[in-house]
């Protein structure tokens, strides 16, 4: 004879099962077709959550992570999916893919390194989905590719509230999405148009390419001498958010550009990073490989 409770805890699967269920079906799909629009369904929602390229929703199984209530698509919100360009400046909208900021700004030579760093991101299915708004929203995700680029050339961020617009710089973003309120909306990416040579170096994953161990950018502007000045070098991956690595930014300035005394002094100066610990590979080695990203770095604006 079984029991209740052992009855209970035999039919606990099927009843967790249809509970996951029930939870899919109440999950709901919004599709706005204005950043207000898109704005006011997460703020009545409360708990809604963008989808746009959808590439990290997509992997939340893997995650553990159970599905939200609903999702506000921005698919059909025109003015997330522009880029213009301008003699000093160019806007990305948050929903342009990998693939196409490789397509359109190609021919900017000192967005080079934003360039390299959209097309060698995850693979090509990812590449067409993922946005740049994804990748700089989710605060989860260290090893974004964008992030440390966009950081080098001084980037600002659009975003949308309940009180209006307001241009943060990147840097400050990052500091502050997790304590933004929940109903906010990344409109657009404005990067300022100088006399840059910009490059990008990562480490894949020896298993799983997508995500990288390490990440250098860097952006520097060059005077007729061949020495650099305002070098801007930016990490990603290493620890939980990416940043510049200013101790190298100061020991480079004013140095001529030679990616073998700059990758001693990347060496020298690698302390100053505490690397996060993973599945994948441990901290200590995220930082170990830094030196030979600069240097990889500097080697490819070397030969421009």
């Amino acid at each position: 004879m079984v029991s209740g409770g052992d009855a209970a805890i035999a039919n606990a699967p099927e009843i967790r099962l249809e509970e996951d269920m029930r939870a899919q079906q109440r999950t709901g799909l919004y599709k706005p077709e204005t950043v207000a629009e898109a704005l006011a369904a997460l703020s009545d929602l409360g708990g809604g959550t963008i989808m746009a390229g959808a590439t990290w929703i997509m992997r939340a199984p893997f995650r553990r992570e159970p599905m939200k209530p609903a999702y506000v698509s921005l698919a059909q919100v025109p003015e997330l999916h522009r880029i213009e360009v301008t003699q000093t400046h160019v806007r990305i909208g948050s929903a342009v893919t990998h693939a196409r900021l490789v397509r359109e700004l190609q021919a900017l030579p000192e967005l080079s390194g934003l360039v390299t760093a959209a097309g060698d991101s995850a693979n090509p299915a990812v590449r067409q989905a993922a946005t740049v708004g994804g990748n700089l929203c989710t605060a989860d995700f260290a090893a974004a590719d964008l992030v440390p680029a966009l950081l080098c050339h001084d980037a600002e961020v659009e975003i949308l509230t309940t009180e209006g617009r307001e241009l943060l710089s990147l840097d400050a973003f990052l500091g502050l999405r997790q304590m933004l309120e929940s109903a906010y909306l990344l409109v657009s990416v404005l990067v300022p148009r100088r006399p840059l040579a910009s490059a990008h170096a990562r480490l894949p994953l020896r298993k799983a390419g997508d995500y990288p161990v390490a990440i250098v950018s860097v952006a520097v502007e060059r005077r007729p001498d061949g020495y650099m000045r305002g070098a801007a070098i930016a990490v990603g991956s290493v620890e939980a958010v990416a940043r510049r690595w200013r101790g190298l930014e100061r020991a480079v300035e004013g140095l001529p550009l030679d990616a073998m005394r700059i990758h001693q002094l990347a060496l020298d100066l690698a302390d100053e990073f505490v690397g996060r610990d993973g599945p994948e590979v441990p901290g200590w080695y995220r930082v170990k490989v830094l030196p030979t990203l600069v240097r990889r770095a500097f080697a490819k604006l070397q030969q421009h």
